[in-house]
Order: C-alpha cells, then structure tokens, then sequence
C-alpha cells in the first residue's frame, strides 16, 4: 500500500500538506528562522505521530477490552543531534492515564501491544532513535 501526501508551498516559510483523506494541516518555522510560527514545524509533527499513532492503537485496545479511562494524555520529547542533519536520537515518550479504580494491569497490556505490535511509526522511530516510554496512572 502506497500513501500520498502533496505539499505545496503557500508564500515565505509556510506549506500546506494534504492526507489521504482530505484533511490539511499546515507547517512553518519560527520567526528566527524566518517564518511566522503559523503551523507545526516538521519535526514537532513526528513527534504528533508518534503519538497519534500509538494513542489509536491504545483507544482501540481499551475498547475492546471494555477499560474505562476517564482521560488519556501523551507527552513526546525528542533530543536532536548538534550536526546538520539534526534529527532525533532519542525520544521519550510518555503515557498519562486519568480515572477512578484504573485497571492497570490491562492498561499497560494496551500500551504494550501499541509498543511492540501494532504501532509503525514508532517502528520506524526505532530505525535512527533510540525510543523510551513510561506509563503513568493518575487514579482520582
């Protein structure tokens, strides 16, 4: 299976990037790299899907397993290289779960299975960064 994104450059630093379905998001850089900050820069967006992609994966998981979460949270961190071309090599990537009595047990077999099965990018992650994640259950 073959994805196709177009990116088309929309004037100074900014772009706008189609997906598959339709949907757009747009990129830029910062002030002192001569954009406006007025969309994501690339590299932050990695970081999105890194998360976005394990945190379907876990939303599905749960469901299936019937797991109740109150609310889910992801943080992502990624330390670049000092050398052009500066790019993660390592990326931390952190699981907040919130609710009342968290079943724990099922939660960190969710998060594993997005780990070690199901999640590609975080696949593709592992091919130039050394990947580390942590779960951690806030019970009210």
């Amino acid at each position: 299976m073959t994805n196709k994104v177009s990116t088309h450059w929309k004037g100074n630093m900014q772009f706008e990037s189609d997906n598959p379905n339709g949907k757009t998001v747009l990129m830029d850089t910062t002030p002192e790299n001569g954009g406006h900050s007025s969309g994501l820069s690339p590299k932050a967006m990695m970081l999105s899907s890194l998360a976005g992609c394990s945190g379907l994966d876990v939303v599905s998981v749960l469901d299936k397993m019937k797991v109740k979460i109150a609310d889910f949270r992801m943080d992502a961190y990624g330390e670049l290289t000092e050398e052009h071309p500066k790019y993660y090599h390592t990326v931390t990537l952190e699981y907040h779960f919130y609710g009342e009595d968290l079943d724990e047990k099922k939660i960190k077999r969710a998060v594993d299975l997005s780990i070690e099965k199901y999640c590609g990018v975080m696949e593709m992650f592992r091919k130039f960064a050394n990947v580390k994640t942590s779960i951690h259950y806030h019970n009210k």
